[in-house]
């Protein structure tokens, strides 16, 4: 059974050293020696995460001459963040209700949390 996109994407995202490409592919392009600086990690290593990433549609790598420059793709943060959305509508729901009960409370005793 093929893996859908959001699954796919967060896959990705699950590994810190491709959250930090990622981070610095926000900043503009970039070559693979480029992205491997900050990694104790041999190129080939890079590369290996550099695939996952074009994999999962997060970056995309151009051809200019020699240099292949890796670029951020967007467009599947913005489906995790869609995905997110309906998470952070319920926690937000949570907190408000949990703001007007310690409200309830801060009028029923109004010392209730002093110390």
């Amino acid at each position: 059974m093929p893996e859908d996109r959001l699954s796919t994407t967060l896959s990705a995202l699950a590994d810190p050293t491709r959250r930090a490409i990622l981070a610095r592919l926000s900043l503009g392009e970039a070559s693979v020696g480029e992205l491997a600086e900050p990694f104790e990690m041999s190129l080939p290593a890079v590369s290996k995460h550099l695939k996952v990433l074009e994999r999962a549609g997060l970056i995309s790598r151009g051809r200019e001459a020699q240099w292949r420059p890796c670029r951020l793709e967007a467009a599947p943060l913005r489906d995790v963040n869609s995905w997110l959305d309906s998470y952070r509508r319920f926690w937000e729901e949570k907190f408000d209700r949990l703001d007007a009960y310690l409200q309830e409370l801060q009028k029923v005793d109004p010392d209730a949390g002093k110390n």
